[in-house]
């Protein structure tokens, strides 16, 4: 058989290179066209928000991942959006002014909501808005963070009751310091600490005890392991099969499961023996899980067996996991930012001075640490530990002109508002004092927003707001990579780990 003729050769070579590019833009533009004309068939005129639908079946993940995981740069993928669509831009679609772009992530039709006035929009419209986790199972089918109508608010007061209230802070803060005095002093014996695995293991610890009376063992440390990997898959890209996230997820979520129902037979079979007043007397100081089971609605109904295991696994992943990664993030922060850290150790030094005898701080010592007020909430805009808040359209949902589509998921970009210039000035910088002023109207939505607001969101307050008091007062320390890189999947944290060199506070001499 000859070689094939020059000529030949040449046009193939010309079709490849030629053909591929154009078959790679049809492939690009296929799903957004398809979605367009259903849209079309379906509503007429009407329009949808401007954006992209990205390519088949993945949409926009792999920009999504691009931008968040190696570029590192993830507010890029909201300001690339502005920019292909703004009305100077050429995305023909109107403009960017009503805050909204479609798009298909986490393998679902969305519509990302981006501006004040949109995010607000969806919060506080629940009549057309719902709930929509990617993997509902992930974080309980009937945890508060899915359920909606009479059985949230009841599962919502509850919760206020069992940590948010003035009375239960008051108690936690109590509870909870022993455990951190006896952390800080173990990291300053070692030397060098790994900040962000050795606030995790604090604050989970403490976060057991409260919500399960659970003490370090074992067990408790694979439980942690387990968690760890029920958060990395999250908002993974739902394909299940093994070494994926969201495969190692589910089965993270089922170990879980089946502890947290053993340690709920386990407290049923005890409380088969209990006499009245014993029973009483545990009502008085049960945990959080002792009060999920005694739980009861208007019927007089008791949660169900997967009710209270579905409760508390979300609880303890909402309790422990941003607050530690925003404590991690105080100590880095203030590692770089030497006059804000002498300001928060001079305020909390006169505290302690006060208090006398190295008692603990309370709970109503906490109003009057104004600095420290500014320094938690300056850490948790710049931690943005959860980038989205989900939920879905209800119904077709008209905002501004354009339609957002029945059963659509929408995706509220918290993260967005927390680091737009427009918002915050120099927003990527750390600074306390810009709190002198409160945020604008709009702006600041760490917690969420409407009535899904965070339930724990002053818990989280005091258990920062305690580490901050001891940390300041008792220990110094110094980044050992302070510019390393950040990892923003699933959460953002120190590609290092915060590693820092961690010792007691030097006294000065009289």
């Amino acid at each position: 058989m000859g070689a094939m003729p020059v000529g030949d050769l040449a046009w193939w070579l010309g079709l490849l290179f030629g053909a591929a590019p154009l078959l790679c833009l049809a492939a690009y533009h296929a799903a957004d066209a398809w979605y367009r004309a259903a849209f079309f068939l379906a509503h007429g005129k009407k329009r949808l928000p401007p954006g992209h639908m990205g390519i088949p079946f993945l949409g926009e993940t792999l920009s999504l991942l691009w931008y968040f995981k190696h570029a590192r740069r993830p507010d890029a993928f909201i300001s690339a959006k502005k920019l292909a669509y703004s009305s100077s831009g050429h995305g023909g679609d109107g403009g960017d002014g009503i805050g909204m772009y479609r798009t298909h992530l986490f393998g679902s039709p969305s519509v990302i909501a981006c501006s004040p006035a949109a995010n607000k929009f969806v919060f506080q419209s629940p009549d057309s808005f719902g709930i929509r986790w990617p993997v509902p199972e992930l974080v309980g089918v009937s945890s508060v963070v899915n359920v909606e109508g009479g059985a949230h608010a009841r599962l919502r007061g509850f919760i206020i009751a069992a940590i948010n209230r003035p009375s239960s802070l008051r108690t936690i803060a109590a509870v909870v310091q022993p455990r951190v005095v006896a952390a800080l002093e173990a990291w300053a014996a070692k030397g060098s600490i790994v900040a962000a695995a050795e606030v995790k293991k604090v604050t989970f610890a403490n976060i057991c005890k409260m919500f399960v009376s659970m003490e370090p063992s074992p067990l408790t440390a694979q439980i942690d392991n387990w968690f760890g990997g029920l958060v990395a898959g999250l908002r993974a890209f739902p394909l299940d099969f093994p070494g994926t996230a969201f495969h190692r997820a589910r089965k993270c979520r089922r170990n879980l499961n089946a502890v947290f129902r053993a340690e709920l037979d386990s407290r049923k079979k005890a409380a088969a023996i209990k006499t009245k007043e014993e029973e009483e007397k545990e009502l008085e100081s049960c945990d959080v899980m002792g009060g999920l089971m005694q739980m009861k609605d208007e019927q007089g109904n008791k949660l169900s067996d997967d009710e209270v295991v579905d409760n508390i696994v979300s609880l303890v992943v909402a309790g422990y996991e941003s607050t530690a990664s925003a404590i991690t993030w105080a100590a880095y922060h203030l590692a770089k930012c030497p006059a804000a850290l002498a300001r928060l150790r001079e305020e909390n030094l006169a505290m302690a001075a006060e208090l006398g005898n190295g008692k603990f701080i309370t709970h109503e010592d906490i109003p009057r640490l104004k600095y420290t007020a500014k320094v938690v909430e300056e850490t948790i805009r710049m931690a943005n530990i959860a980038p989205m808040v989900h939920r879905v359209a209800r119904k077709d949902v008209e905002y501004r002109g354009c339609t957002i589509p029945a059963g659509w998921s929408v995706l509220v970009w918290v993260r967005s508002l927390h680091t737009d210039p427009e918002n915050y000035l120099d927003p990527l910088v750390f600074n306390p004092d810009r709190w002198d002023e409160p945020a604008k109207p709009g702006t600041y939505q760490v917690f969420g927003g409407g009535y899904r607001i965070c339930a724990g969101n002053m818990l989280a307050r005091l258990q920062l707001t305690i580490m901050l008091h001891h940390l300041s007062t008792g220990y110094e320390w110094e980044l050992l990579t302070p510019e390393a890189e950040i990892d923003y999947l699933p959460h953002p944290r120190p590609a290092d780990g915060a590693a820092m060199l961690f010792r007691k506070l030097a006294k000065k001499a009289n």
